[in-house]
């Protein structure tokens, strides 16, 4: 599953669009480097139930932003994706490929 397939999975489950996900964790200080992902984990698996691949990949977004790694664009891994930026304003407003 791509990254961006996590990210509109989660919207789908939590209702809530990557960046509103974003802004919540950044009130709550989970941006801060010293921040762990188990605690992030916990947050996302406490408020919206969501599981440890779906909240890693939130994690990524969170701790590093929506830029990627260009290995996983056009690639035929199991984290391929259209692009090196995440998409975070939601599935209905992103740009058709």
């Amino acid at each position: 599953m791509s990254f961006q397939a996590y990210l509109d999975a989660i919207e789908d489950k939590t209702g809530l669009t990557p960046r509103q996900l974003v802004e919540i964790a950044e009130t709550k200080g989970f941006n801060d480097p010293s921040v762990k992902a188990g605690i992030i984990l916990e947050w996302l698996k406490a408020d919206y139930d969501l599981g440890r691949g779906h909240g890693m990949a939130l994690v990524h977004v969170i701790k590093n932003g929506p830029k990627i790694d260009s290995k996983h664009v056009g690639s035929d891994g199991v984290h391929r994706d259209e692009s090196d930026m995440l998409w975070l304003d939601g599935k209905a407003s992103k740009p058709s490929p």
